[in-house]
């Protein structure tokens, strides 16, 4: 049974799971599923057609739920849905999906952290066990997936794709997608190696790490263009998953990666 403080306002349509805390000065609007043990901090605010998983924490001042801030939103019924053990923290934003956009729903993965002032936009797609860090905004229909983590107060530009386990350092202006596995940062932003410390901590064995370097070297550093640095890849290096990975993401990429960090280009070295 949910424990509801007397000065909290829940609607009677919402469905709150076993033994999930709503604190005083909450608001949970109609519609609003929330799973098993899941808390919610005085002066947190859950809008309508949300759905979050189980052991959940969402932090006083966050706002979960409100509707997208995009111009083409016309008050149809859209979504956000979180999974399990999402911790969201104070005066984070999560905004509902759009019609426009085809997907009408935003989503946040498992055990990822939301940390403080944290905007993420109409449509967004986050993996499981990412990190945004204080003051992350990310633009309308942007994907993050598993593993990432995005710095404090990085930016990210709209239908930008930030790849698994990579790595983004804070204060960056991203405005092309971010190669998995990789580290980038700077002003403006480039590759600057791998995630190596990420990777080391995941399990990842030095020999598949020295594999992504290697791979990341023949694409940023020997001098090819992008199609000609993926076919070098695809037939100088074994088969493995990370090279498919980075191919796949590569190929499959929109507004284009990151460039490399070049001791020849002007600017982006001191």
């Amino acid at each position: 049974m949910a424990k509801i403080h007397p000065l909290a306002t829940v609607s009677p349509t919402a469905k709150l799971g076993e033994n999930v805390e709503v604190g005083p000065y909450a608001f949970i609007d109609d519609n609003v599923e929330i799973g098993d043990g899941s808390k919610i901090y005085p002066h947190a605010t859950i809008f309508e057609y949300v759905k979050m998983g189980k052991d959940c924490a969402v932090f006083p001042g966050a706002v979960v739920g409100a509707v997208p801030q995009d111009l083409k939103f016309e008050g149809e019924v859209t979504y956000v849905e979180i999974g399990d053990r999402v911790t969201i923290r104070e005066c984070a934003t999560i905004n509902r999906g759009t019609a426009a956009s085809g997907k009408r729903v935003t989503k946040i993965g498992n055990d990822t952290l939301i940390m403080s002032y944290v905007h993420i936009a109409h449509d967004c797609n986050v993996g499981n066990h990412c990190i945004l860090v204080s003051y992350v905004g990310i633009a309308g229909e942007t994907i993050v997936e598993d593993w990432a983590i995005l710095g404090g107060s990085t930016v990210v530009h709209q239908f930008t794709r930030i790849g698994k386990h990579a790595m983004v350092g804070g204060g960056s202006k991203v405005n092309k997608d971010i190669p998995p596995y990789s580290l980038c940062g700077r002003d403006p932003i480039c590759y600057a190696g791998v995630n190596i410390v990420g990777l080391r901590r995941r399990g990842f064995e030095s020999e598949v790490i020295r594999n992504i370097k290697d791979i990341y070297d023949t694409l940023y550093f020997q001098g090819f263009n992008i199609s000609d640095a993926c076919a070098k890849i695809e037939a100088g290096f074994p088969e493995s998953p990370e090279k498919q990975e980075i191919l796949d993401f590569i190929q499959n990429s929109k507004r284009g990666i990151v460039r490399g960090n070049n001791v020849h280009d002007k600017g982006i070295l001191e």
